[in-house]
């Protein structure tokens, strides 16, 4: 087994890993996502008329789209996809008059999910010098003689690991 794996084994069944782990990322539930009222007119005028392409224009402009569908994402992609597939655009508007104008806002104005939020918690957490050492650019991170911890990008970390 690798070397850092083991380690992170051993760590990971330590009685504290957990409260350790909550240091670097500290994973509180955020307050609602506030939807624009007249973006929320327009969802609620669409609904009333049973306007599909309207309705499903306006809820993609939401920041969390109510439904969980895979083809939400290309939809949102590809405006010109909604009037290209109208049986697609019914199917998933047959499922948003299913929930209810109610259901609608609740869900599209859920809290983001934990996991979505620790992306930069870790760098935020390398930044405060946790591990005694202050993050460094590229250039002085190649010119260190000891340990060094590398500022960059993630494309730049990508392109160095690489």
């Amino acid at each position: 087994m690798n070397h850092w794996t083991k380690l992170s084994i051993e760590y990971a069944n330590q009685r504290s890993y957990l409260d350790d782990l909550f240091q670097v990322y500290p994973t509180i539930p955020e307050g609602i996502r506030d939807i624009d009222g007249g973006l929320w007119k327009g969802i609620e005028k669409a609904f009333a008329k049973r306007d599909n392409v309207a309705l499903f224009e306006n809820i993609l402009k939401l920041d969390l789209f109510p439904i969980k569908d895979s083809y939400v994402a290309y939809l949102k992609r590809d405006k010109e996809a909604l009037k290209r597939n109208p049986a697609t655009v019914a199917r998933l508007c047959g499922r948003l008059y299913e929930m209810g104008l109610d259901e609608i806002y609740s869900r599209s104005s859920e809290p983001k999910e934990t996991n979505r939020q620790i992306g930069p918690l870790f760098k935020r957490w390398l930044k405060k010098k946790s591990l005694g050492i202050e993050p460094v650019k590229l250039d002085e991170f190649l010119k260190a003689k000891g340990n060094a911890v590398l500022d960059a990008s993630y494309a730049e970390m990508i392109a160095f690991a690489k």
